[in-house]
């Protein structure tokens, strides 16, 4: 090899030792950012799942469930709850409302499958029990459309009532709200929106954590 040529070759070697590190710190940089790339679509993906079949973020956005739950604040609710066995009495759930199953409502369980459920001056009864229903969770002394309501709740339905019993769109005026905006063509077409299918509960309300921790699920004691 000449002189010329050791030469060439010798510059050759050192260019591409020169290019290397440039060329290996180029395709770490894209690996890394592909490897942050990947991390954010499975963070979006995990929150993705959990919020669609895992738990409820719900702002609350009326009163009709004062005072156990203000206007504006915001709960957790799980969506599994319902996966395996139906609403218990004393739930707060989460659904969509019969009229427009696009809204979603928050309200207590009351009457379960199958049940009588009777309103008698701000008190109610249950298959014809002669003691009320404990509610102690109301706002107050309940005065609207307190009396002369019977409920027979079909199988696999539910009646749900707001705990602000003097200001809450709950199961008392649903089939009267269906006539009015021609969901339903007759009263006896609109006794059916009366009542949430278990087909419509989203999930159960767990806890708040805006408008102070609270915990929503000790309904235990709302039984006779």
């Amino acid at each position: 090899m000449s002189e010329e040529e050791n030469k060439l070759s010798q510059e050759t070697t050192k260019l591409n030792r020169e290019e290397k590190p440039q060329v290996e710190q180029k395709t770490n940089w894209i690996k890394e950012i592909i490897q942050w790339f990947m991390m954010v679509i499975i963070i979006l993906a995990a929150v993705w799942f959990l919020t669609h079949f895992i738990i409820v973020n719900a702002r609350i956005p009326s009163g009709s469930m004062e005072n156990t739950i203000m206007t504006g604040d915001r709960l957790i609710g799980t969506r599994f709850s319902y996966w395996f066995k139906g609403p218990q009495r004393g739930d707060i759930a989460l659904f969509h409302w019969p009229v427009d199953p696009d809204t979603i409502y928050i309200k207590r369980v009351i009457g379960l499958p199958g049940e009588t459920v009777e309103i008698k001056q701000g008190k109610i009864y249950i298959n014809g029990s002669d003691k009320p229903l404990k509610e102690d969770y109301l706002k107050e002394t309940w005065v609207e459309e307190n009396d002369g309501f019977t409920f027979h709740v079909p199988e696999g339905c539910y009646l749900m009532l707001g705990d602000n019993r003097n200001n809450s769109q709950d199961s008392r005026y649903w089939a009267e709200v269906a006539l009015e905006q021609g969901v339903a063509k007759n009263e006896k077409e609109a006794e059916k929106y009366t009542y949430v299918k278990k087909s419509a509960f989203i999930g159960k309300a767990c806890f708040r954590y805006v408008g102070g921790f609270k915990n929503l699920t000790n309904t235990a004691h709302y039984d006779n």
